[in-house]
């Protein structure tokens, strides 16, 4: 488990330094959408960094295996804000069909924590 806890701690510590490098890198370099679908990316990736976080916490203490929610949430925050990044950054438009793959890894992500649950 401790390697999930690795990568929430790396993923959540690059969307701060993303958070602040969209707040006081690019605001005079971005149009106002522009830096709102910087901000959206960034804040998907720090939900679901913290969600893979409590994730790891829960799989360290009891014992289950989280990895099918594990890598889809890591997954999706690849996909969904890092396609949004580079996008904002490069203007590569073939980047657009990439954001909603990285959307359903998350919804995937969150489905698949239906197999954690004790009925």
């Amino acid at each position: 488990m401790n390697r999930w806890i690795v990568a929430a701690a790396l993923l959540g510590a690059l969307g701060v330094t993303l958070g602040a490098f969209g707040a006081h890198g690019l605001q005079t370099r971005l149009s106002a959408e522009q830096l709102e679908s910087w901000d959206t990316a960034v804040r998907y990736h720090l939900i679901h960094s913290v969600t893979l976080l409590a994730l790891a916490l829960y799989g360290a203490e009891s014992g289950r295996a989280i990895h099918l929610p594990g890598w889809l949430f890591s997954l999706g925050i690849l996909l969904f804000s890092g396609s949004i990044y580079l996008l904002v950054l490069t203007g590569q438009r073939w980047l657009g069909p990439v954001t909603p793959l990285g959307g359903l890894c998350l919804i995937a992500g969150w489905l698949s924590l239906v197999s954690l649950a004790r009925f």
